[in-house]
């Protein structure tokens, strides 16, 4: 293992370690599948209409997860540095991706196969305990992105970004992405944003 290798794989562990504690034993079985990858701005990570098969961490750069349905993209999740990113559904269904998610900047990558950690998941504890609640933290964000959709107006979307702890995606993320997040056009964003300031 290299030494950027080296570094990339303790930030992963420190990031499962806020989740479940792994053994050394543990974590050494996931070592060797390990790899770093580098993207261009708007290379796809993963594709609609593809199986996807890969886990990664994302070491540096940002990228929106999207749908494409009749020519229309609809945005529907950013990940930023120290995120596991995947198309989840299809990791787990092996059925092909909903999804595109698609790099925002240049970016690097520490990935490594689904395959691999769902075997982990079988045969130790450790991994079980942090698949368990991983899968909890995934349930729970995308409970309030749905409850954010159904409940909130759309200035009261805006402003929860504003507000809550996501704003750095305001700082990071094209508005015109945003929009999208947010289920309205950048027009109709550039209204609230001009609304809000006037208050």
């Amino acid at each position: 293992m290299n030494d950027s290798l080296i570094q990339a794989a303790l930030q992963l562990r420190q990031h499962i370690d806020q989740f479940a504690t792994l053994s050394d034993e543990e974590w050494n079985e996931l070592l060797p599948h390990l790899s770093i990858i580098h993207l261009k701005k708007h290379q796809l990570l993963a594709t609609q209409g593809i199986v996807a098969n890969q886990v990664g961490f994302v070491l540096e750069g940002v990228f929106r997860q999207f749908y494409t349905k009749d020519g229309e993209e609809r945005t529907t999740y950013f990940f930023f540095d120290q995120q596991l990113i995947a198309a989840y559904m299809s990791c787990i269904t092996a059925r092909p991706s909903p999804v595109n998610i698609e790099a925002l900047s240049e970016a690097t990558c520490l990935v490594f196969p689904y395959p691999v950690l769902k075997a982990l998941f079988s045969q130790y504890a450790g991994w079980q305990e942090f698949g368990r609640l991983f899968a909890e933290y995934v349930m729970v964000a995308l409970e309030e992105r749905m409850a954010g959709l159904l409940m909130l107006s759309p200035e009261e979307r805006y402003l929860a970004l504003l507000e809550g702890d996501q704003r750095h995606i305001l700082q990071r993320v094209p508005q015109h992405y945003i929009a999208t997040y947010l289920g309205i056009t950048p027009v109709s964003m550039s209204r609230i944003r001009n609304r809000i300031v006037a208050k």
